[in-house]
């Protein structure tokens, strides 16, 4: 089957939301609520999902909630009035991870889509099947599946049941999003918490007969850290993913800026469109994709389980820190007959000083900041330095609605 798999975007933010459609997301998925497994990472008020859905629909894109806690008793009463709530904003569909969740949800909105989490350890065909069998829309791949298991899956399963794969972001040390390690140096309960990426921080082991002796397990003048894995990136390998029967490409990171998110988000669309045009363009845009993707933080790439068994070089053992070429300055909320844009200010900028407009249509142009005006005072200054300060900003070429302003490092 000639597929054109759907592009999944995390969104922590309204702000973030918006970037995500604009930059070419099929579908965003959020948070919010009782019942959100990463709160933490970007909780949305029932207003701004409402905002959010609408802006999405308006142009012809999706929004999933995540409502995927491993529930205890207690939630149960909660998660029925919160499933009641989000009806009145009419998302697209709900993730879930936990039965007791998903009968809940078929209950209380029989007539909803609801998509499996990979929290749900989705790694044989007979799970895809039970919960195709439960009417379950979508399954999100465990992310310790290679590529040939899940063609192998995509065998087994009715064609109608939908394959989700994360395909670009973080990979976990554990199992496919189990918070353990966080839930016991944190004590958090990793089911209703966000990731705080304890794995990627140093470590020494203790011999139990000797208390208080600590032992790296391997160090130079950086330190130890054994459990930091490579970002996971597979916007080359876009044809295997295809292939082996993938609908739904799902990006991960719901705590990343507006910045990572356009960058990433329209490296992906473009990869895909690319290729859906013609094998031949996607193979000679690949260098494109590749520096777009390299430019976002991140901590070097691997293809995590899709080729089989990870190896000695998809861990990072010798420091935790990530890569970044670009920081994040601001959007352009909108524009005035002056040419100027209101930015809500991200990080320090001056007059003066180069910048780059970045364009969803993948056009990045470098500009100069000619002047800078508080929104709300009409004072003008030499530099930006509060943050989330409204500004009007005057570019020595205007930028369009929804362009975000960015300084390469």
């Amino acid at each position: 089957m000639n597929r054109h798999p759907e592009l999944v975007i995390p969104a922590g933010s309204l702000e973030v939301l918006k970037t995500a459609v604009t930059f070419g997301a099929d579908a965003v998925c959020i948070g919010g609520g009782p019942c959100g497994l990463c709160a933490e990472d970007g909780e949305f008020s029932l207003e701004e999902m409402a905002e959010g859905i609408c802006f999405a629909h308006d142009r012809g894109a999706k929004v999933y909630v995540a409502v995927d806690i491993l529930a205890h008793n207690s939630d149960i009463h909660a998660a029925r009035f919160y499933l009641e709530t989000l009806k009145k904003i009419d998302p697209d569909a709900l993730i879930i991870a936990d039965p007791g969740m998903f009968l809940t949800a078929r209950e209380v909105w029989p007539e909803i889509d609801i998509h499996i989490a990979a929290q749900a350890n989705n790694v044989n065909y007979r799970i895809f099947c039970f919960w195709q069998e439960q009417g379950a829309k979508r399954v999100a791949a465990g992310q310790e599946l290679s590529l040939e298991e899940i063609r192998k899956i995509r065998e087994q399963v009715v064609e109608g049941l939908e394959i989700e794969a994360n395909v670009h972001g973080a990979m976990c040390i554990s199992y496919s999003g189990r918070y353990l390690l966080r839930n016991y140096l944190a004590e958090k309960d990793g089911s209703r918490d966000a990731c705080a990426h304890s794995c990627r921080q140093e470590y020494a082991m203790e011999e139990e007969t000797r208390p208080g002796e600590y032992m790296p397990v391997y160090e130079n003048d950086r330190g130890t850290y054994i459990f930091n894995s490579r970002d996971l990136c597979m916007v080359e390998h876009i044809p295997d993913l295809i292939a082996a029967g993938v609908d739904c490409l799902k990006i991960g990171g719901r705590a990343e800026d507006a910045l990572y998110t356009a960058i990433v988000t329209r490296a992906y669309r473009r990869a895909l469109d690319d290729y859906a045009e013609d094998p031949a363009l996607y193979r000679a845009h690949m260098h494109w994709y590749q520096e777009q993707v390299a430019g976002c933080a991140c901590r070097r790439f691997t293809t995590g389980f899709f080729y089989g068994q990870s190896e000695e070089h998809t861990q990072i053992c010798d420091y935790n820190r990530y890569s970044k070429g670009y920081t994040y300055l601001g959007i352009a909320a909108e524009t005035d007959t002056e040419g100027r844009c209101m930015v809500g200010q991200r990080s320090i900028f001056s007059a003066g000083e180069n910048i780059e407009i970045m364009k969803p249509d993948g056009t990045d142009l470098e500009v100069s900041v000619e002047s800078i005006q508080d929104a709300q005072s009409g004072h003008y200054q030499e530099s930006a330095t509060c943050p989330k300060q409204v500004l009007w900003v005057k570019l020595t070429q205007a930028p369009g609605k929804m362009d975000l302003l960015r300084r390469k490092d």
